[in-house]
This record gives structure tokens, C-alpha cells and sequence, in this order.
């Protein structure tokens, strides 16, 4: 298969864009534009899968570029998606039910190239230490909660809530580095760990 000469990354996130990068693959950024309401009783499985082929498919029909990567993130717990959240209430909730309880985090990743079209779903197990509510509190003046499913960042000071993770870590923050990585090169695109030194 022939290498595409440019990669599309559809999405909003620039940690999503910074995973990425680290794979040596030379991508532009485009957000696509769609409705993010999960369904009712929709899977968050099922709803992560959803997310990313629509993505896909809305920028497929805008624009035209040989490949096309999109993905969505969210975080289960309790067989419930905890999103983004909208406030600051919102967020305070989500952190005190991941508080010493161990949650999933689930990212669905789609790549077009052509017309051909695969798909992937990573999950990853975390486990929080307990969180007291001054802790919470405290996290919740900071900038990190906000834009992230379930309210916290790993790659941040979220980092010290956890204490024990089963599986990827780039996954979490929202892009599975060696899936995502196999997926490419599985599909003819070249990825260069030194290229993304250069």
C-alpha cells in the first residue's frame, strides 16, 4: 500500500495532537463538528465507537485527504460514561465517586484511509486513592478538571490520585500510543519514533 503523503487528525484535543506528534507522522488538525449526546442507555462502549466513526464520517464528507484519524475518550464507572463535565458541581461529583474506587477508561479509535475503514477500542483499568474533599477542592482551582472526561488529568497532578493502572497510560490521557501506532503502520502509514525528535 502506498504511504499517504498527508494524515488528517480530527479532533479538538491538543493532547490528543501531542500523542500523536510523538509518532513521527506528519498530521494537520481539524475539529469536526457533531452532536456528542449519547444515546439512551447507550453502552459507553458502544458510545466511544459511535463518537469516533461519526467523526470520521462528518469530516470525510468536508473535506478529502488520504487518511483520516479520529478518536473519542471517556471514563466508566459503574457502567456509566463520565463525560466532560459542565461545571464545577459537576466535576466535584465525578471526582468524589472515583474517590478509592478503581474506574475504566475507554478510547475508540477510527482510521479512514481510502475507502477502507478500521477500528479499535483500548481500555484501560485505574485506580484512585481516596480523594478528601479539601483535596478535591483544591484540584478543582486548578485549570485541569475542565475539557476532560471525568474531570482530571493524568498526565497532570491527577497523576497523584492514582494509585494502581492496568494497561496504557496514553490511552487515558486520549490516544493509545502502541495501538494507535500498529493501526498506522498496519494501514501503509510510516511512524518514526526519531522523527518525532527531529
Amino acid at each position: 500500500m502506498t504511504t499517504p503523503t498527508a494524515l488528517l487528525l480530527g479532533s479538538a484535543s491538543p493532547r490528543r495532537a501531542e500523542l500523536l506528534a510523538q509518532l513521527g507522522v506528519g498530521f494537520e488538525v481539524r475539529a469536526a463538528d457533531i452532536d456528542e449526546t449519547p444515546a439512551a442507555g447507550e453502552d459507553p462502549r458502544d458510545y466511544v465507537r459511535r463518537m469516533a466513526r461519526e467523526k470520521a464520517r462528518a469530516l470525510a464528507a468536508v473535506t478529502r485527504v488520504p487518511a483520516l484519524l479520529t478518536a473519542d475518550t471517556t471514563v466508566v464507572l459503574d457502567g456509566h460514561s463520565l463525560g466532560k463535565p459542565g461545571a464545577p458541581a459537576e466535576a466535584r461529583q465525578m471526582l468524589a465517586a472515583l474517590s478509592g474506587r478503581s474506574h475504566a477508561v475507554c478510547t475508540a479509535v477510527c482510521l479512514q484511509v481510502g475507502d477502507a475503514v478500521r477500528e479499535l477500542l483500548v481500555t484501560t483499568a485505574v485506580e484512585f486513592a481516596p480523594l478528601p474533599a479539601r483535596l478535591i477542592d483544591a484540584y478543582l482551582e486548578t485549570d485541569e478538571p475542565w475539557d476532560k472526561a471525568g474531570a482530571y488529568a493524568i498526565q497532570g497532578l491527577a497523576g497523584s490520585f492514582v494509585r494502581r493502572i492496568d494497561g496504557s497510560v496514553s490511552n487515558v490521557i486520549g490516544l493509545p500510543l502502541a495501538e494507535t501506532r500498529e493501526l498506522l503502520e498496519d494501514c501503509g502509514i510510516t511512524t518514526s519514533v526519531a522523527g518525532a525528535r527531529a
